[in-house]
C-alpha cells in the first residue's frame, strides 16, 4: 500500500478522540470497516510498532501510528466516481442472495477501495455516486447537510394538475411523512408520463411509496441529478471519475 499525504487537524483540536483501529483506517479512505478488520485479524496492522489483533483496539487518529504492512496509514486523496446505474442491480459490494450488484460495472477497472455515497433500489437507475471518503460521503447523503436528488419517474396514468398538488403536499405512509421539495410535468403519452421530483431526504423506496399512496405506479425511475452534478450523456452501466471542480460542486 503506497503512503499518502495525511491531513492534519486544526491547532487547537482536542486530541481524546479514539476510535477503533479498523474505524480509524476506515476513516482513512483506505478500506472498507470490514475490510480493515481482516487485516487487523490477519497481523497486517501495527499500532506504534505493535502487531495489533483486535479491530476495537482504541486509537487517538491524530497521535497514533497506525501502519498497514509495515507502511504508514495515511489520509488517501478524496475519489469520487459516477456511474449510470442500470435496472436490476443492487446498491452492495456482495449480496447474501448472489444478486448482481453495482460492482458488476466497475469489475474491468483498476480502482481504489470506493463505497455507494447512498442508495438506488434494485429496479432504479441513474446516477450513483462512489467516494473512498465516509466522512464526506454521510454529508452527501444527510438530508440536513445533502444536496437535492432529481429524478425523472414515468408513471401508468396522465396526472391532472390536483394530483402533482397532492403529491407535492405529501402524505403519511404507516406513520412516516412521505413528500416531494418538487414535482412537475415533463411530458405525457396516450396511456403514462413522465414526471421530474426533487428531493432532499432519502427515505427506503420514497418516490414509490409517496406514488403508491396516490394508487399511481411507477414503471421506470431515473435520478438524473445530485445538487449540480448531472448524469448527462453517460452511457448506461458506464462510470467516470469527478474533476476536482465537480467534487468542489458538491
Amino acid at each position: 500500500m503506497l503512503p499518502l499525504m495525511v491531513t492534519r487537524p486544526p491547532a487547537g483540536r482536542s486530541r481524546a478522540l479514539r476510535h477503533g483501529v479498523a474505524r480509524a483506517i476506515s476513516k482513512r479512505g483506505l478500506g472498507s470497516r470490514t475490510q480493515a478488520a481482516r487485516w487487523v485479524h490477519e497481523g497486517r496492522v501495527r499500532v506504534n510498532g505493535k502487531v495489533v489483533h483486535d479491530a476495537e483496539f482504541p486509537v487517538r487518529p491524530d497521535l497514533d501510528r497506525v501502519e498497514i504492512d509495515e507502511q504508514e496509514c495515511l489520509t488517501a486523496p478524496r475519489r469520487v466516481l459516477m456511474l449510470n446505474k442500470p435496472r436490476g442491480l443492487v446498491t452492495t459490494r456482495q449480496d447474501e442472495r448472489g444478486r448482481d450488484t453495482v460492482y458488476r460495472c466497475l469489475a474491468d477497472a483498476t480502482l481504489p477501495w470506493l463505497a455507494p455515497v447512498g442508495r438506488l433500489d434494485k429496479a432504479s437507475e441513474g446516477l450513483l455516486l462512489f467516494s473512498n471518503d465516509p466522512v464526506w460521503a454521510a454529508r452527501i447523503s444527510d438530508p440536513r447537510t445533502g444536496l437535492p436528488k432529481t429524478y425523472h419517474v414515468q408513471i401508468d396514468c396522465l396526472p391532472g394538475r390536483a394530483l402533482l398538488a397532492a403529491i407535492r403536499r405529501g402524505v403519511v405512509v404507516d406513520g412516516e411523512p412521505l413528500s416531494a421539495d418538487s414535482v412537475r410535468l415533463l411530458r405525457s403519452g396516450a396511456r403514462n408520463a413522465w414526471l421530474e421530483l426533487v428531493l432532499h431526504e432519502g427515505r427506503n423506496r420514497q418516490i414509490r411509496r409517496l406514488l403508491a399512496a396516490f394508487e399511481v405506479s411507477v414503471l421506470r425511475l431515473v435520478r438524473v441529478a445530485v445538487g449540480p452534478l448531472s448524469l448527462g450523456e453517460l452511457p448506461k452501466g458506464q462510470w467516470r471519475m469527478l474533476s476536482p471542480k465537480e467534487m468542489a460542486s458538491l
